[in-house]
């Protein structure tokens, strides 16, 4: 085996793993985490909140579906690099338009395959989520632990200004009813529907087509738009979305948000639910190794349990939450906060996606329940 095929993926903490290049050949840095999702690469993939992370996925092989024109979640890839067990040499899909590995390399994402990801979870389970680097550009292991330990923290970076949009725009895609067998999506009904903004922190592009196929009216706003300029849209309701980075680091959002609160009704996902929780009283932690899969367990409210889709490395503290806010759901995994709601303001959040792309639909009526409160109802019905 030559140079050219080599690969390396090194952590900061000096561990090293070899493989072989996926993508384009070059040298990225980021936070490895890992996925533990069997399907929805593609989506993980243009999931804005694993900016600058290397996603390292659990499931033995990955590209067997290759891509596709419909499933991206945003724009682009956003994942700085890409770690799997092995690449599919071969795309088994009639959707497909192209396979992973000339994906990435369109994009200039950088991958390895060949990785023992089993040793490699395990190692980050232990250790805790860390930077790291992959080389796939010919360059040797010494130079992809070089490059690992000096890559900058992308924890002390504003990863949501990097993802947000720049301009508000109006979004008017559903959802495919087909991906929603034995669901009846009401009809959308748009102008006539409430008017619902969306803080891009990161959204997810089934958010908002969810929203939509509920007969919303939706635009979407930057991360930094103020409360004023949102409610000078006139919005029936507010949805706060996903995203990446350190939520203790937007301090500036979250005093909009609290100038919001009471105002309209409020829903967070995932970002946005640690944002509202903070406005709310609450603090945020770094998780471990994070929560990252479409195969969750979350316990509420009682006595109901779904399984949901996750992808954050931080969580929310309830112990300082306001006395008007219930801690709704938890994470049957270590116990960590999974939703909230005050019925005087009208808010609640959850820190899985209910959007589920991908993932199981066991929370999509998370949705049902934000349109009730636009048009009236309580968060009494989580």
């Amino acid at each position: 085996m030559s140079v050219k095929d080599l690969a390396y993926l090194a952590l900061a903490d000096g561990t090293l793993f070899p493989g072989r290049p996926l993508g384009a050949c070059g040298r990225r840095t980021g936070e490895a985490v890992f996925n533990t999702s069997m399907t929805g690469y593609q989506e993980i993939l243009t999931d804005p909140s694993y900016c600058r992370q290397i996603v390292i996925m659990t499931a033995p092989q990955i590209g067997n579906t290759g891509l596709n024109d419909e499933d991206d979640e945003s724009e682009r890839i956003w994942a700085a690099g890409f770690v799997v067990r092995r690449a599919s040499l071969s795309v088994s899909s009639w959707r497909a338009t192209g396979s992973l590995h000339d994906g990435l390399a369109a994009q200039n994402i950088v991958g390895i395959t060949d990785v023992d990801t089993r040793s490699l979870v395990r190692h980050l389970r232990e250790g805790g989520a860390q930077h790291g680097a992959i080389v796939s550009d010919g360059g040797g292991a010494e130079e992809a632990l070089a490059l690992a330990r000096s890559a900058p923290d992308i924890n002390r970076m504003d990863l949501v200004g990097e993802v947000s949009c720049a301009a508000p725009y109006a979004w008017t895609a559903a959802a495919d009813a087909a991906w929603y067998p034995g669901v009846a999506l009401p009809a959308v009904s748009g102008a006539a529907g409430p008017h619902v903004v969306v803080y891009d922190f990161g959204v997810k592009r089934n958010t908002l087509r969810l929203l939509v196929s509920r007969g919303c009216r939706v635009t979407v706003v930057p991360a930094r738009t103020t409360a004023e300029a949102a409610l000078a849209l006139g919005p029936d309701g507010v949805l706060l979305s996903n995203g990446p980075g350190d939520p203790a680091t937007l301090g500036d959002i979250v005093t909009e948000i609290g100038r919001l609160l009471g105002r309209v009704p409020v829903f967070g996902i995932c970002l946005g639910h640690q944002l509202l929780g903070t406005a709310l009283g609450g603090r945020t932690y770094k998780l471990k190794f994070g929560h990252r899969g479409g195969n969750q367990p979350v316990k509420g409210p009682e006595p109901h349990v779904a399984i949901s889709s996750q992808n954050h490395g931080y969580a929310l503290d309830g112990a300082d939450l306001a006395p008007d806010v219930a801690v709704t759901h938890l994470s049957l995994n270590d116990g960590s906060v999974e939703g909230i709601r005050s019925e005087s303001r009208r808010c609640f959040s959850v820190q899985y996606h209910p959007e589920a792309a991908p993932g199981p639909h066991d929370a999509a009526g998370l949705f049902d329940t934000f349109v009730a409160t636009v048009v009236g109802g309580a968060t009494s019905e989580l």
